[in-house]
């Protein structure tokens, strides 16, 4: 099973588009940093990845091989200041907490949809459109 992740940046984010067969959803995360480490978003590319018990968020995915970058997961979340280099998901994006940068709605239970499709191990393949 492959995911495939549709990008595009934005000054202060980079927003997505994630399709699984039938299942699609909206992807949040940082804006491209040279791929920096906690601070840029995940470079293009086809990773191996699987689910994982985070001791952070929980049941997510986690991606394997991005490169110079490790623990770089898909979790739960709203606004890019609980991105750490990793991608968000939701059904919606929407102006949250009054700062500007795009936010990601429903997050949880999106993730929640997602996992509950997914095998435990696949490939993510993220491209910029």
């Amino acid at each position: 099973m492959n995911i495939k992740i549709s990008t595009w940046k934005n000054k202060d984010c980079t927003v997505g588009r994630l399709s699984c067969g039938d299942f699609r959803c909206l992807t949040l995360e940082l804006p491209w940093l040279d791929n920096k480490t906690n601070v840029s978003c995940i470079p293009v590319g086809t990773y191996k990845a699987g689910k994982y018990e985070s001791p952070k968020h929980g049941t997510v995915i986690l991606l394997d091989g991005v490169p110079g970058r490790t623990y770089i997961e898909i979790h739960a979340g709203n606004y890019t200041r609980q991105i750490q280099g990793c991608i968000l998901v939701g059904d919606g994006l929407k102006y949250l907490d009054g700062d500007s940068i795009l936010d990601i709605t429903n997050s949880g239970n999106t993730l929640k949809k997602l996992l509950s499709i997914l095998p435990n191990k696949f490939t993510i393949t993220i491209e910029r459109v």
